[in-house]
């Protein structure tokens, strides 16, 4: 049994939808599962956890959110090193290369990148959150 934090935040709740879905997908084999908002969670938390998921939308000119989100990765990726984590979040516009960027920028920071980032156009129909719990599940799998 895995320890997963499932970390997120939501402008709209597109984002939440799929937090939620991932956490319950990584619950399924029996892990430990915690489903965090951003502000509840500490970047030093991150040591304590076998793996992380980050879910956060597109803003702007496809960047992370940039007053809660990004200040708490920034300090978050202290703690990336040879961690496992997924990545996943909603967009409205563009083509999602703030996810292509946030997995680059992951991936640099020396953590073991699951997949390549799930990214949602919109609000998530049940397909993407079926994609979603099945990140989870498979996240989960390979801790």
């Amino acid at each position: 049994m895995s320890k997963i934090a499932v970390v997120y935040w939501s402008g709209t709740g597109n984002t939440e939808m799929m937090a939620e879905a991932c956490a319950e997908g990584a619950k399924e084999g029996g892990n430990d599962v915690t489903l965090a908002e951003v502000s509840s969670f500490s970047p030093a938390d991150a040591a304590n956890y076998d793996g992380l998921m980050f879910g956060c939308p597109a803003m702007g000119a496809e960047v992370l959110e940039e007053s809660t989100f990004e200040p708490f990765f920034m300090e978050t990726e202290a703690f990336l090193e040879n961690k496992p984590v997924a990545l996943f979040g909603s967009y409205g516009w563009g083509g999602g290369a703030w996810m292509e960027d946030w997995a680059q920028r992951t991936r640099n920071d020396g953590a073991k990148l699951f997949g390549s980032g799930l990214a949602v156009e919109n609000t998530p129909d049940s397909s993407a959150l079926d994609e979603c719990k099945s990140l989870g599940r498979d996240f989960a799998a390979q801790l």
